[in-house]
């Protein structure tokens, strides 16, 4: 683990346990016995680390011994461990529902009762990337018609 050496003139709680490579809930833990009690700003009373108090925190989680005297054992980072990922977000939806839910009813009323809601969404984004506004609800349906039969037409299933 590298510890920076730069110091800063005063330091938050948090930032000196990410200075000592450390979470700010452990880093309270170890307050007091491995680490220095911080001070206090004398307007705010706001906890904060001098420079000084700064380099006996790097000292003791470089020498893994703390101000009490005793040895203490800091875990490492897992290097192997793979990034942790965001969950991947649901496309947004560029027809609002009521539009969705009138064309299917404007395709049922034409005898196509096997679309469903996500098939006429897809179609929809697809044909009208900027959305349904301004567009014609019959222009609209005609062409998500259209585009189902193709889809869905008997000589296209073995191509």
């Amino acid at each position: 683990m590298s510890v920076p050496n730069e110091t800063k003139a005063a330091v938050t709680v948090a930032e000196m346990a990410r200075m000592c490579g450390l979470s700010r809930s452990r880093f309270y833990q170890l307050i007091g016995t491995a680490f220095p009690e911080p001070e206090r700003h004398p307007e705010t009373g706001r906890p904060i680390y001098t420079e000084e108090l700064q380099q006996v925190c790097i000292e003791v989680r470089r020498r893994n011994c703390g101000i009490d005297g005793k040895p203490i054992l800091f875990y490492a980072r897992r290097l192997g461990s793979a990034p942790i990922r965001p969950k991947p977000s649901k496309p947004k939806l560029e027809a609002k529902r009521g539009d969705v839910m009138a064309l299917i009813e404007g395709l049922n009323a034409l005898g196509l009762t096997t679309a469903t809601a996500a098939q006429v969404q897809r179609v929809t984004e697809e044909l009208y990337p900027q959305g349904l506004a301004g567009i014609d609800q019959g222009e609209a349906l005609r062409a998500v018609f259209l585009h189902l039969k193709r889809k869905n037409s008997g000589d296209n299933v073995e191509k």
